[in-house]
């Protein structure tokens, strides 16, 4: 029964992290970028494009293709960024908490 009791303690424990976890990550904001920084977005912690900065210079018909494609590579850096933050954040709140190999929170 003490076993029990000290697991439902460190998952109460867990959930509180898990809640502060996906505060922090909503107030937080990644940059990605491309084209060296002629193409820049803002993502959420949590994902949501917030912001999109050109560089003038691509704003001609004949730059289009181009763009689009710093558009997606930008997208794909801030994203990574985005995703190894979740990680590290995931890591601050099962510290302590062993869980069963194989096991991905949140579910």
């Amino acid at each position: 029964m003490k076993n029990l009791t000290h697991m439902l303690k460190q998952a109460q424990q867990m959930q509180s992290r898990m809640a502060e976890m996906q505060a922090k990550l909503e107030a937080a904001e990644v940059e990605g970028q491309a084209g060296a920084g002629m193409v820049k977005l803002r993502l959420s912690g949590k994902g949501d494009l917030k912001r999109v900065m050109i560089d003038p210079s691509l704003m001609v018909p004949e730059e289009r293709e181009v763009l689009e494609d710093l558009l997606v590579a930008a997208h794909a850096d801030a994203r990574q960024k985005v995703e190894a933050m979740m990680a590290e954040e995931m890591q601050k709140a099962t510290a302590g908490i062993s869980l069963p190999p194989g096991l991905k929170l949140p579910f």
